[in-house]
């Protein structure tokens, strides 16, 4: 589907997008991938996120709740490519349910270094290649959970979610004058292992109850997102917005 959306929109531009093991990532990433980019894709932790994966794309597995493995990721991307046309920041997680009175601090950092630390470093060590190309684009994920504060033990998470959302605005303005747009996509609930991991099944009923779309969304909703807004010809005129695509859920 996704390439009959957009052929060979992205034949020869790099694209590198991070947590692209499974769900969301992964489905952008083969998004890509199918409309002719060159992708260097960040799996996360574990090599068999690369199985089934097609020829041709470079693969890069490290541990992103570290800043050894963002710096590593770093270092990958650097060697392979002299210029980003497009960067994904779309690693994140939960952990886990952490209510705030037994929160710890190893969990707390622990969040905050992979979806909100590794954005601003990832971020800062591929701009001068981002800045090397022509009409680049970064896009981050971040949640429908940013607006609302989430559900009970996630609102570490969401506070995460939201600075990212805040600093995609900010940095949109401040890599303007480079020609560099910033956006962001934020989903809804998703049917990806995401919520199977820390929804029960009853929740994500109760949630699908209140969508006005009366579904979960899909990894595939939500992949011609990043591609739109990774096309200068058909987002060149959008910076420092957030796309939310969440079924009509409030």
């Amino acid at each position: 589907m996704t390439h009959s959306l957009f052929g060979s929109l992205f034949s020869g531009r790099t694209v590198v997008i991070t947590g692209a093991g499974r769900g969301i990532g992964r489905a952008a990433l083969l998004a890509f991938h199918d409309a002719g980019a060159n992708v260097i894709a960040h799996l996360g932790r574990s090599e068999e996120h690369a199985a089934d994966l097609p020829p041709g794309i470079d693969c890069f597995c490290s541990d992103f709740t570290t800043p050894e493995g963002q710096q590593a990721f770093i270092a990958h991307v650097r060697q392979r490519t002299d210029h980003v046309d497009v960067l994904v920041n779309n690693a994140g997680t939960m952990f886990g349910r952490f209510p705030a009175d037994t929160l710890t601090d190893e969990q707390y950092q622990m969040i905050i270094e992979l979806n909100q630390s590794a954005v601003v470093r990832i971020t800062r060590g591929l701009l001068p290649l981002l800045k090397a190309a022509d009409k680049a684009s970064i896009i981050n994920t971040v949640s429908i959970s940013a607006s609302t504060g989430g559900s009970p033990g996630s609102s570490i998470y969401s506070a995460s979610k939201a600075f990212v959302s805040t600093y995609s605005r900010g940095l949109a303005r401040e890599l303007a004058p480079f020609g560099i747009r910033v956006n962001a996509v934020s989903p809804g609930v998703i049917d990806t292992d995401f919520h199977g991991r820390y929804s029960s099944a009853e929740k994500l009923e109760a949630t699908r109850q209140q969508i006005p779309l009366q579904r979960l969304g899909t990894s595939e909703d939500c992949a011609p997102a990043f591609l739109f807004f990774a096309a200068s010809e058909l987002s060149g005129y959008i910076t420092g917005q957030v796309l939310e695509i969440n079924g009509g859920q409030r």
